[in-house]
This record gives C-alpha cells, structure tokens and sequence, in this order.
C-alpha cells in the first residue's frame, strides 16, 4: 500500500479533525497529514494519492485577522504541479442546518479547479443520505466528494469516513 498525502484547511477545526480521523482509518505509517498552505507542488507530488480536505465556512468568513484563505493560496499553485498518475478525493465539512442552500458546496469549488489540468477525481458520495437544499459540490445525484456536518451529525462521521475509504480502497486501490 502506497502512502496517501493528506491536504487539508484550514490548520484548526473540523477539517484538521477529520483529516486525524482519516489518517487513523489509513493505519499507522500509511498516510502523511500536512496543512494545505504548508503544501508545496514537490510535497502534492511525492504522492499518488491524495485527499484533499476543504470547509465551506470558516475562520477566513468570521475572522478579520485572517486575511488569507490557504486554499486560495494553494490554487495558484496547481498549474505547477504534474497531476499525471494521481487520484484524488476530496472531503469537505458544511453545516446542512444553518447553510442548506449551500451544503459542503466548497467541495465543488476545489473540484471545479482541479478540472483544467485533468486531475482523476475519485470518492464521490451519493447525496441520497442528506439533508438540504443545494450544493455545488453536486453532480447529479452525488456529491463530488464526502461531505460531513460536524455541527449537527458529528455522530455520523466515523462510519461515513470508514466507509468513504472502504469505498476508496475498493474502487481506486486507496
């Protein structure tokens, strides 16, 4: 099994919780867990496998410190890097009460940016299981990657996680 670069942002939060979880889920020595705006295209390329962890809300919408958001910072980057070869999934955090009309919809945002150079997108989830109103990360009746709402089913998220990734590995050799 090859290791699989996990990439996530922001640093703190729910998205670096679940980037834990995933790396847990992996196994012992089978991932490597970095923050995105640490995430040279050297670091994206030692990598067959990648999981990219995104939120639609966070400290860049309610802090004023914080002027830039890592994964702006990241997308100038991606015509840097050689995509040939990788497979990536993506799992992103939305909140489906407070927000149902734009649920995990920063999951489409970063695979709408990977389109340009071919990136092989891998892990879609079928929207069935939840709730709300809209998303752009939909593509017909999936999501292009795993959504979670820590806020309001945080109980759900070790088997959705367990199960993305049994999904994963049995499709796209994870």
């Amino acid at each position: 099994m090859q290791k699989t670069g996990i990439f996530y942002g922001p640093e703190k939060g729910s998205v670096s919780k679940v980037a834990k979880i995933i790396a847990t889920e992996l196994g012992e020595g089978n991932s490597e867990l970095m923050p995105i705006k640490e995430a040279s295209p050297a670091e994206i390329e030692k990598f067959e496998h990648i999981i990219f962890g995104i939120s639609t809300l966070g400290r860049t919408n309610w802090d004023s410190d914080h002027d830039d958001n890592d994964w702006d910072q990241f997308f100038t980057q991606l015509s840097k890097i050689n995509w040939e070869g990788k497979k990536v999934a993506i799992y992103g955090l939305g909140d489906h009460i407070n927000y149902p009309d734009h649920f995990v919809d920063a999951i489409g945002w970063l695979n709408e940016k990977l389109k340009p150079y071919n990136v092989e997108v891998v892990g879609k989830c079928e929207a069935e299981e939840y709730q709300f109103n809209d998303s752009e990360a939909l593509e017909g009746l999936f999501f292009a990657g795993l959504p979670i709402d820590e806020d309001n089913e945080a109980e759900k998220t070790l088997a959705r996680v367990r199960n993305w990734l049994k999904k994963l590995s049995q499709e796209h050799t994870f």
